[in-house]
């Protein structure tokens, strides 16, 4: 986790322009690194707070994440389902060692939303790598949904390929066969129908 969360601090260093932010940075930065008591309830309550950097959220939440504290998951949904693939990444990676046991039914509801299909790789990811009761349901039926649409979005129904041969689950067999007639999804799709035998 040490490495991701450098990584994480990297990147929001490098957005940050003002000095009053810089500062913000580093008190945060602080909290995150220090062992005193309510250092918790300190980071929970940046969570909530109003009028706070969605940084310094986002930094809070790892952090909480990090040990296993619930009080991050609804930040952590919400990353996961941003606009921006770096911060929907990161949500993932935490939300995948949170434990907390609505992460799959949020990843499956933000999978499956026609709405938000471009947002949903990371979404489809956790789902696979979570192996949730929900996750073969939620990866079949957005693979169906994007074989059947104009747009196929193809890196997110690689994803759920991939994601149904990983899991192994015989349900999958016949919407791989049908991924397998397009050519994007021809190698990866035969290679989960190979899982699946």
């Amino acid at each position: 986790m040490e490495e991701e969360f450098r990584a994480l601090l990297k990147r929001v260093r490098a957005e940050l322009v003002t000095p009053a932010e810089f500062a913000e940075y580093e008190r945060l930065v602080a909290l995150v690194r220090t062992s005193r008591g309510g250092r918790r309830d300190e980071l929970a309550a940046l969570l909530v707070a109003p009028e706070r950097p969605l940084w310094a959220r986002e930094i809070a939440a790892f952090a909480l994440g990090a040990e296993r504290d619930r009080r991050a998951f609804e930040t952590l949904v919400l990353l996961l389902n941003y606009r921006e693939p770096v911060r929907c990444a990161t949500a993932a990676f935490v939300l995948a060692r949170l434990g907390d046991p609505r992460t799959a039914r949020a990843a499956a509801a933000l999978a499956t939303n026609p709405l938000r299909t471009a947002y949903a790789l990371h979404p489809v990811r956790l789902l696979t790598e979570l192996r949730a009761p929900e996750s073969v349901p939620a990866l079949l039926a957005t693979l169906e949904r994007l074989l059947a649409a104009r747009d196929h979005c193809w890196p997110v129904a690689r994803a759920c390929v991939e994601g149904l041969g990983v899991l192994g689950d015989r349900r999958a067999e016949d919407v791989l066969v049908a991924a397998r007639r397009h050519d994007r999804l021809r190698v990866a799709a035969h290679d989960a129908l190979s899982r699946l035998r």
